[in-house]
């Protein structure tokens, strides 16, 4: 009789603990979700507003960028394309995040964009899919990578 009682208290001790360790790891998880969705409004913000001291303080040392245009580019010309307050409407849906461990997260989402037209080329298409890549840097999250994608083809 004794055993049998010792092995129900393991037994509910391990599921107990179990449960428990699945609630921290999904409660990390939303957390993480969270911050990373607020980082990506507040570039989005900042984007809009040209608030170049944001960027100065968000985007990591290696930041990196594909444009619309599929071109790589890299360092301040990067910076600089970043921080674009010619942005005349910006509103982005469906965000998802994918953590990457507990120190980083991809934010990818659509937007729809709308820009001044460009002197001689017209507008960008209007339809955009973004991906962010977001690490945590000595306890700040930095802006680490971009990606620009066309999601509407043929009628912008």
């Amino acid at each position: 009789m004794k055993v049998s009682r010792y092995f129900c208290v393991i037994v509910f001790s391990l599921a107990t603990g179990a449960g428990i360790a699945a609630q921290t790891a999904s409660s990390t998880a939303k957390t993480l979700e969270q911050t990373a969705i607020a980082n990506e409004n507040d570039m989005i913000a900042a984007r809009t507003k040209g608030d170049e001291a944001f960027f100065k303080r968000t985007l990591s040392a290696d930041f990196a960028m594909v444009g619309i245009d599929g071109r790589l580019i890299t360092g301040e010309e990067a910076a600089d394309s970043v921080d674009d307050s010619s942005l005349a409407d910006f509103l982005a849906y469906d965000m998802k995040v994918v953590p990457l461990g507990d120190h980083g997260a991809v934010v990818t989402y659509d937007a729809v964009v709308r820009v001044p037209d460009a002197e001689d080329q017209g507008p960008p298409p209007r339809y955009q899919h973004f991906s962010s890549v977001w690490i945590k840097e000595n306890g700040a999250w930095k802006l680490s990578f971009q990606q620009t994608t066309a999601a509407h083809w043929g009628d912008w």
